[in-house]
């Protein structure tokens, strides 16, 4: 055994722990080698498994440590020749040394890294382990310079020769620069050819070595402690006999066969009508692929034998079945049909020769000999096979298998399997990643290397990828089925075998005079290698020079990035990878080649779309120089041009630095939906004003407010608004209409001129403004007995705090009870003072209490005075004043001991202070009667106890008045997307009070409610002041007006307002708009620049990044409303607000600033909520569709010209220069014409426009395809044009077609008529794709058959139906581009030339949504829930939905070419099954209407007029249980049973549905919305539909306690409900939860009930609760 300790020591071993990296303790030949390492640069010479990496290790740990210790920071570069040595090497040098490493390879996508990504990881990593090319390119780039390197480590670094990059590392860098890094190189086989010829011959390769890595070969010349510690494995022969049988007739049959299905493939060429390149090219292709199975085929047959030649047939037949299902093309599908049909004949032709299948396998151990005779299996076969044998029964063997090809690993390894002796041995097999159908890919070889290592694999049959390097330290056996023919190969596979006494088996046939001179060649190389490397003197040699010398180079001064001609041919080819291309199209440079004597010139042409199209090289005489030659001079020319950057790489723009200060990573950047930003809110500098103190009285600004209600005998008293600012004339017109429960009250302004107020004037106005607005909506009266704290009048002192003066305007109420049409504004100055009186009143008697009770004094109320001589029975006692009982009624009242404002609905003659006291609540009452109430609660002894009460209304918060559909606004009774009436009427606020506890308040009740519609007029008000506002900032003015106010506050409005407009549809036209915008300024502005280019510009111009940076740059975000209007937060100057939100920013300023901190991705921040700075959190994404939704409203109100002045206030590029246009007119006329100029013409015809620059039209209809000499365009950069403006005219038309479409309606409308298959259908309906000039057979195939599925029956099944090809789409939008340019930038001609082509345009109405996705709406509006599953069947995809209804389970199945497909005709079925049981799709229920859900508020408003009728206790909300994005929106989505049992018809997709029986666990989370989710994912395992609940709320004048210890709270209102589930086939279980503070909480424990009702009934069980 070996030391463990010394273990550690073997190449390439990755170690479980780095723990085990601090014994290792180097080997004293490693520590020889080491030295001489740190001296010169060095080639250690080790046999495998010696422990060279180890040294590399030591060294790296030396070298930089020295490095770190100088604080010069350099790199150290470890490179390897494949990824799993560099994966391997990674982890061993990650483990055993202490600096930061990584690993690069091509998989990981470095090729498309730029400098920054380069730079950062320079400045990150201390060593790079990565495989040569990686290195080579990043050199050749100049992203990486070899001065920034101090030690460069060559693992397996005899590949050293010829083109391998580790050659071309050293000849163009190394051996040029002046500052070298240090070289080790590892070694086991340090000669660079096959073999070696002589003594001499081996000198030379070593020294070849020697001098491209300018080192020296170090081999270690005590092999005694190398042998000890490093197993040399037992060579073994193993000798089988010649193949007995001959194959010669079965391989005449099979060549037979091939030439037969040539000829077919021939003739299937020949039929097509037009001969083309790439159909020529495709059918080699087909013919090639038919002579590689052959070979295949036939190779196996002589190797391995019948059986294994039948797999390696079936192999093959499986990859063209696989390869056919991906096919688009039908007559592709037809050749491809033909080389199945061949394989099929190949395996029948074989199978005949075949025994029965099961005797082959299950008795094949006791006929190996007749099998031999047969021809079954070959000699050689059966040779591996005893050698599998002798293994025994051990089952802990590892034994790699080496062969030539793949597709012999791949049948030997099917074959092994199926026999039973050997079935306790795992097998499998391992190929290289090449582009072969037979290679694995990376990821399979990597897992398939790791089970071999850990011993889950036995039998590795693999080809020469794990030759070099692979480290298995328990291999103890290597067979080489086919032969090692380098010597390289001998020695690199002879070392996989590891362990101790392990052997190395080479297979040879008996009498094989070349396979065993092959052998003899390899051995005796090696034997002369070991002893040259040896014996040789390193100081008696005489080191060659490395030959640099390379004159064929271009270099980049700016950066010293490189191009050789040998490398600027690859360049060439990756600059045309980047054009743009389809599938009809490969970019590709061709080369002609002309002879001028005996000298070549080579001609370079490049595709049509690239920037320029030939060039013509020097004349050499070398063929190959020739053409790297003219590629040299090719990327100069694309490096001088712009097209190759300074890097020498295909250009592509750096984006431009979006969001904060501080780096962000993509997931979570600037305009994303996920990040979060806190953002200000712009003040109203309208509403600003200092006026307020002034002693000489101040002239306002005043605008008229009349209120009309669409109920005639409804009246509402105006009002005037004083403002110091004038407003734009739409602002001061504004009209507003107010949403309540059963009227409509319209709102307008109408500006009245100036106004003077004196000072007293000024103070009583405030005043009036203070105790109303306090009075209704916040509390005249601080303090109370309750809290123990002293009552205390507002508005005793003079508070300076409720005035601030960038909120300061007056709204004073005006006297309507003058001269009729008098159109002068007179304020209510009665009113006005009887409010200050009512102060003053309150100022001296702000105590009062039982200690000091009110005595009516006889005052009488000025609005309310009667006669000496009414009855004293009719007198009433009020509080300051006495009043005749017919005049109480509709008086505004002031409550004194509670400062509240009501009104009297009448006058209870029937009760009085000493009627028993009803507190409206199911609770018995704690107070006997109304006296005993007002003495216990308030201290107040009255002095008229026997008065009749006053029924009164009580005064209640704002609400929002300006949505329909708001639950804190207008409507009682609602009706939900599903139909069902969701009821919630409430309890009206009416209240019975002794009159000497009320101050009469001379207003009418008209003034009182003009009050309750303030707020929400207010603040539409608002909001249009501050659009008015940013207008000016954007100061765009046309001579025609401006932008209407409205419009710009519709773009600023976000569906979390839930306003009955959003920025929606805005945002949708307008990135129509910018889209069009920015295409047009790319388009002129770079004419040299591709369609891929154009559009990565376009890309990066119009992302949300870049949108926001722009938008935050002017400020926007201060502008935007994003959350629905909160009345309870509104508060007017002089008013108290009462719903405070504390400032937790940390910041004393009304902006934020952008930096990191004021951003987060946390999902529990809540977005729009407002603290009393304005600071809110806002979605990223919010701004960056807000500034959308700008560019739409400036496009609708001012038309393209306003839109691109918004555009560039917002600092976009958006000019459109009349020269430029010219320029590409005149360049259009460059192209030469095809002979086909009356196609041309009749083109012009059908689209009823001809064209002054023909060659625009040219280019139109030029597919990038056509290969003709001068043709140096195609129709790609128009088509860039054309769909951009093609996008505008038909969002443009549909916008303002459909204006009460919901804009989710909207956008599937544009998505439906602006795609790539409408546009291929206006091509076929009028004849376009006939003028189309291509050369390419594959798209004419394509169209040929597109045109003919077009023109057939439309209730074609999606499987028939051709495949839209891209090119007729395209050619459309291009012809619209060619117009577009041709008039100069004219979209009203374009739209004009369109519309009759694009008719009929879709219409809501024959819109038609995806299937699965009209499924998936219609069921999750419903509540159901979809299963699928997907199954591959052949060539086909079957796909079957299952939808649980009640009790019936729908089965819907689909089996088309695509899973997506599939599950479309799937849900096809389904939606037909669902409508005749009169289910249809619910469509675009609106998002505002989901949303208002969220907003604040439950109740409705009440209606504010007096007479009122008897309203119940109670009102219930129907409502299913929340279960999509359950945490943040609440859906009134009612799940009732739909589904008639009874209807008639029956379907093979309709089954009963089935019981599930067994329990599910469940955990509950208690948080809020817990138990929710735990019965929606419950609903969602056990496939029941969602359950629906039942809300029923109480009100209450008491309060009610809710909960226990820390959370136990009190509430006036209460909530109740009852959930019920329909389980199928069970019935329905229903269950009713406690009453809860509010609907939420009731909603969670009604489902907390559910739960445990189905854990009684044994359908869940319930843990973590």
């Amino acid at each position: 055994m070996l030391d463990t300790k010394m273990s550690y020591n073997g190449d390439d071993e990755v170690k479980d722990s780095a723990e085990t990296a601090k014994h290792f303790e180097p080997r004293s030949y490693q520590i020889q080698i080491f030295q001489v390492a740190l001296r010169k640069n060095t080639i250690a010479v080790l046999e495998t498994g010696a422990g060279k990496t180890m040294i590399a290790v030591m060294l790296i740990k030396e070298i930089g440590r020295a490095m770190k210790t100088s604080g010069n920071k350099m790199l150290i570069i470890f490179l390897a020749p494949t990824v799993h040595l560099v994966n391997q090497q990674f982890e061993v040098i990650k483990i055993h040394t202490d600096f930061k490493v990584e690993e690069y390879y091509g998989a990981k996508g470095i090729d498309e890294w730029s400098a920054k990504c380069w730079e950062k990881e320079i400045s990150e990593q201390d060593v790079m382990v990565m495989t040569p090319q990686i290195l080579l390119d990043a050199l050749r780039k100049a992203f990486l310079r070899i001065e920034m390197v101090c030690l460069v480590i060559f693992d397996e670094c005899h590949r050293a020769t010829g083109n391998h990059p580790y050659m071309k590392i050293m000849k163009e860098f190394y051996h040029k620069s002046r500052n070298k890094p240090k070289i080790f190189g590892m070694t086991a086989s340090p000669v660079v050819r096959k073999g070696v010829s002589s003594v001499m011959d081996c000198e030379d390769q070593i020294s070849e070595l020697e001098c491209v890595l300018d080192s020296q070969i170090y081999i270690v010349e005590d092999k005694t402690e190398v042998e000890v510690f490093v197993p040399s494995a037992k060579e073994i022969n193993r000798y089988y006999n010649s193949t007995q049988f001959s194959h010669e007739d079965l391989k005449t049959k099979l060549k037979s066969s091939r030439s037969k299905f040539d000829a077919l493939l021939v003739s299937i060429q020949a039929s097509l009508p037009t001969q083309f390149k790439d159909t020529d090219d495709a059918f080699n292709g087909l013919k090639k692929r038919l002579s590689k199975y052959h070979t295949k085929i036939v190779c196996c047959l002589d190797d391995l034998g019948l059986i294994c030649a039948y797999e390696a047939a079936k192999d093959c037949l499986e990859n063209v079945r696989v390869l056919n299902t991906t096919e688009d093309f039908e007559f592709y599908r037809a050749s491809s049909m033909q080389c199945m049909s061949f394989l099929e004949e190949v395996l029948h032709i074989i199978g005949e020769t075949l025994p029965d299948e099961n005797l082959t396998f299950s008795e094949m151990g006791s006929h190996f000999s007749e099998a031999i005779k047969l021809g079954y299996i070959s000699p050689k076969l059966h040779e591996l096979i005893q050698i599998f044998q002798s293994f025994g029964g051990a089952t802990g063997v590892l034994c790699l298998i080496f062969v030539e090809r793949i597709i012999t690993a791949k049948v030997i390894e099917k074959f092994m399997k199926r026999l039973g002796f050997l079935s306790h041995f795992t097998f499998s097999y391992l190929t290289g990643g090449n582009a072969s159908a037979d290679a694995l890919t990376p990821q399979m070889q990597k897992k398939t290397l790791d089970l071999f290592r850990h011993g889950k694999v036995n039998l590795l049959f693999s080809t020469d990828v794990a030759e070099e390097g692979i480290h298995v330290p328990n291999c103890s056996c290597v067979i080489r089925f086919d032969l090692p023919k380098t010597v390289r190969s001998y020695v690199q596979s002879r070392g996989r075998a590891r362990q101790t006494d392990s052997q190395y088996i080479l297979m040879l046939e008996r009498g094989n005079i070349k396979q065993r001179d092959l052998l003899f060649d390899v051995i005796r190389s090696e034997r002369s290698m070991t002893e040259t490397a040896t014996n040789r003197d390193p100081s008696a040699c005489i080191s060659k020079v490395c030959d640099v010398d390379d004159i064929n180079t271009y270099t980049v001064v700016a950066t010293g990035a490189s191009i050789t001609a040998d490398s600027s041919v690859s360049l060439i080819y990756r600059y045309c990878e980047k054009l743009p291309g389809d599938k009809y199209f490969t970019p590709k440079p061709t080369f002609q080649l002309s002879l001028c004597g005996e000298s070549y010139t080579c001609t370079l042409v490049l595709p049509p779309n690239a920037a320029f199209q030939t060039i013509t090289g020097p004349v050499n005489r070398n063929v190959h120089l020739s053409k790297q030659l003219v590629c040299l001079e090719a990327c100069k020319k694309l490096h001088q041009m712009g097209a190759l950057d300074d890097h020498l790489l295909p250009y592509v723009e750096e984006p431009p630095e979006i969001g904060f200060s501080e780096k962000t990573n993509e997931s979570s950047g600037a305009g994303t939906t996920k990040r979060k930003e806190l953002h200000g809110t712009t003040h109203i500098r309208a509403l600003s004003g200092g006026w307020g103190d002034k002693m000489d009285g101040v002239t306002l600004q005043a605008y008229k407010i009349d209120f009309s209600c669409n109920l005639a005998w409804v009246f509402y008293s105006g009002f005037v608004l004083l403002i110091d600012a004038n407003l734009d004339d739409d602002v001061a017109n504004a009209e507003v209409e107010l949403y309540l429960t059963d009227k409509l009250v319209k709102s307008s302004i109408s500006p009245s001129g100036q106004m003077h107020l004196d000072a007293d004037q000024v103070r009583r106005s405030k005043c009036f403004q203070e105790f109303f607005f306090n009075g209704l909506f916040g509390k005249l009266f601080t303090g109370s007995k309750s809290s123990g704290t002293q009552r205390e009048f507002l508005l005793k002192k003079e508070n300076k705090s409720l005035w601030n003066t960038l909120n300061m305007y007056l709204l004073l109420p005006l006297d309507s009870s003058g001269i009729p049409n008098d159109e002068s504004l007179r304020i209510n100055w009665r009113g006005v003072d009887s409010c200050v009186s009512i102060v003053e009143f309150l100022k001296e008697n702000s105590l009062l209490s039982a200690d000091s009770c009110l005595v009516s004094k006889g005052n009488s109320c000025s609005t309310n005075s009667f006669e000496t001589e009414y009855k004293v029975s009719e007198v009433i006692h009020l509080a300051n004043s006495n009043v005749n009982l017919y005049n109480l009624k509709d008086m505004v009242v002031l409550a004194i001991h509670t400062g509240r404002i009501y009104s009297v609905i009448k006058v209870m003659i029937d009760m009085s202070a000493d009627s028993c006291f009803d507190s409206s609540n199911a609770m018995p009452p704690k107070y006997a009667t109304f006296r005993e109430y007002f003495n216990k609660k308030y201290g107040i002894e009255l002095m008229h106890p026997q008065q009749p009460l006053l029924l009164l209304k009580q005064s209640h918060n704002p609400h929002n008045l300006l949505a329909k559909s708001s639950q804190g606004g207008s409507l009682c009774r609602k009706t939900s997307d599903a139909g069902t009436a969701l009821i919630v009427d409430k309890l009206q606020n009416h209240v019975h009070m002794p009159p000497e506890l009320l101050i009469c308040i001379d207003i009418s009740i008209s003034v009182l409610k003009s009050f309750y519609l303030l707020p929400s007029l207010m603040h539409r008000l608002e909001a249009l002041m501050l659009t008015s506002q940013l207008r000016d900032e954007i100061s765009y003015h046309p001579s025609n007006g401006c932008i209407s106010s409205s419009l710009i506050l519709e773009a600023l409005t976000t569906l979390r307002c839930c306003e009955k407009f959003s920025l929606e549809r805005l945002e949708l036209l307008g990135d129509s708009v910018l889209k069009y915008a920015v295409s047009c300024n790319l388009f002129l502005k770079y004419p040299k620049e591709h369609e891929g280019q154009l559009s990565a510009r376009r890309s990066r111009a119009v992302c949300n990044s870049t949108l926001h940076k722009l938008g935050t740059n002017k400020k926007v975000q201060g502008y935007i409303r994003d959350s629905a209007f909160d009345p309870c937060r509104w508060a007017a100057p002089g008013q108290h607000s009462l719903r405070n939100v504390p400032c937790l920013c940390g910041l004393d300023t009304h902006e934020v600033p952008l930096e990191r901190k004021f951003q987060t991705e946390e999902t529990s921040v809540a977005v729009g909520r407002v603290c009393d700075r304005g600071h809110r959190w806002m979605c990223s994404k919010t701004i960056s569709d807000c500034v959308e939704a700008l560019i739409g409203a400036y496009f609708i109100g001012g038309g393209l010209t306003a839109a691109l002045s918004l555009m560039k206030w917002l600092g976009m590029d958006v000019e459109f220069d009349p020269i430029l246009i010219d320029d590409v007119i005149r360049n259009s006329s460059l192209w030469s014409s095809m002979p086909k100029v009356n196609e041309l013409e009749t083109l012009e015809t059908k689209l009823c426009y001809s064209f002054s620059a023909k060659g625009l039209l040219l280019e139109a209809v030029t597919h990038p395809s056509v290969e003709e000499p001068g043709v140096g365009y195609c129709y790609q950069r128009l088509e860039f044009l054309g769909d951009s403006v093609l996008d505008l005219l038909i969002t443009c038309h549909l916008y303002q077609s459909h204006k009460d479409v919901d804009p989710g309606e909207l956008t599937d409308l544009r998505s439906a008529n602006v795609n790539n298959e409408n546009f291929a259908q206006v091509a076929v309906r009028h004849n376009l794709q006939q003028h189309l000039q291509h050369g390419s057979g594959l798209l004419l195939t394509q169209i040929t058959e597109y045109v003919k599925s077009a023109s057939g029956p439309s209730n074609e099944t999606m499987s028939l139906r051709a495949k839209v090809p891209k090119v007729l789409g395209d050619l459309v939008e291009s012809i619209a581009g060619a117009i577009l340019m041709d008039t100069k930038l004219n979209t009203d001609e374009v739209w004009r030339i369109f519309k009759p082509l694009l008719s009929p345009i879709i219409t809501p109405d024959r819109l038609e949504l995806p299937p699965l996705r009209e499924l998936n709406e219609t069921c999750d509006s419903l509540g159901y829930f979809i299963k699928e599953k997907c199954t591959n069947k052949g060539e086909l995809v079957h796909a079957e939905l299952w939808l649980q209804m009640e009790d019936i389970l729908l089965i819907g199945e689909g089996c088309e070419r695509s899973k997506k497909a599939a599950k479309g005709q799937a849900a096809s079925y389904l939606l037909k099954e669902l409508k005749e049981r009169g289910i249809s799709h619910s469509r675009y229920a609106s998002k505002t209407k989901k949303l208002e859900l969220e907003s604040v508020g439950g109740s409705s408003v009440p209606d504010l007029d007096i007479n009122h009728c008897s309203q119940p206790n109670g009102g219930e909300l129907v409502e299913p249980i929340s279960y999509k994005k359950l945490k943040t929106i609440e859906r009134l989505l009612p799940v009732e049973s739909i589904a008639d049992p009874s209807l008639a018809g029956d379907c093979s997709h309709k089954v009963s549905a089935p019981e599930l029986s067994s329990s599910v666990t469940i955990s509950i989370s208690m948080q809020k919305g817990g138990p929710r989710s735990s019965l929606y994912e419950l609903c969602k395992r056990q496939h029941w539909p969602m359950p629906s609940l039942h809300t029923i709320e109480h009100k209450s004048r008491l309060p009610i306690e809710f909960g226990d210890g820390s959370e136990k709270r009190k509430g006036f209102n209460s909530f109740v409900s009852r959930i019920s589930l329909h389980i199928p086939n069970s019935g329905v279980i229903e269950s009713t939860g406690n009453h809860s503070p509010d609907k939420k909480s009731s909603h969670d424990s009604a489902a907390l009930s559910m739960l445990h009702e189905l854990a009684k009934q044994g359908k869940c069980t319930i843990v973590n609760l």
